[in-house]
């Protein structure tokens, strides 16, 4: 199995490690030729507009926004489910618009505003361990999004058929639950 991480900020080395614990090719992804042999892809946390901005100055916007619309399995954390999300609260300008949520971005505040907590998902499990950083939250999800968990009546992960997205960023902990859910979706595609 193939992971790639999109590698421009973010924690994305953190995501790296972890697949590489649980024995999976991981490696980074920043050009065309990145994109060959795929199985799935991880967009990390950073700051969204920067990486909006990255992903078209490095000429890979299309076929980034191609490999998932052509249902290549994807997980965003973080800035990762801004990029992904056709509908930002008090932003026009939207990123690769392929999941069908409404996301707020710094839903929770600042970096003064960041927190740990622990709580379930479903389909992994309980005490899952949920480090939000700036992180944003799910407003409003449409037709064949599932919500997969809430914190403080928020929306912090969600899935659409070939997309899965978390405010939280579990890259940053332990628990590698969240990784083995991801990678169960890209073996259920391959």
């Amino acid at each position: 199995m193939n992971i790639g991480i999109l590698a421009m900020q973010g924690a994305y080395k953190e995501h790296i490690n972890i697949l590489k614990t649980l024995g999976v090719n991981a490696f980074e992804v920043r050009y065309k030729k990145d994109f060959d042999n795929l199985d799935g892809l991880i967009i990390p946390g950073g700051e969204s507009t920067s990486i909006g901005k990255l992903i078209k100055t490095l000429d890979i916007y299309n076929i980034l926004k191609d490999k998932i619309h052509n249902k290549l399995p994807v997980w965003g954390t973080c800035a990762g489910m801004i990029l992904l999300a056709k509908d930002i609260e008090s932003q026009d300008d939207k990123y690769l618009c392929e999941m069908n949520i409404k996301v707020i971005r710094n839903g929770y505040g600042r970096q003064l505003g960041s927190f740990n907590t622990y709580s379930n998902m479903k389909y992994i499990g309980d005490d899952i361990n949920m480090v939000f950083i700036r992180a944003p939250f799910i407003q409003s999800v449409g037709k064949n999004v599932e919500v997969l968990s809430v914190v403080d009546n928020k929306i912090v992960a969600a899935k659409e058929e070939n997309m899965l997205v978390t405010s939280f960023h579990p890259e940053l902990t332990d628990d590698y639950r969240v990784h083995k859910y991801f990678l169960d979706m890209v073996s259920s595609n391959i």
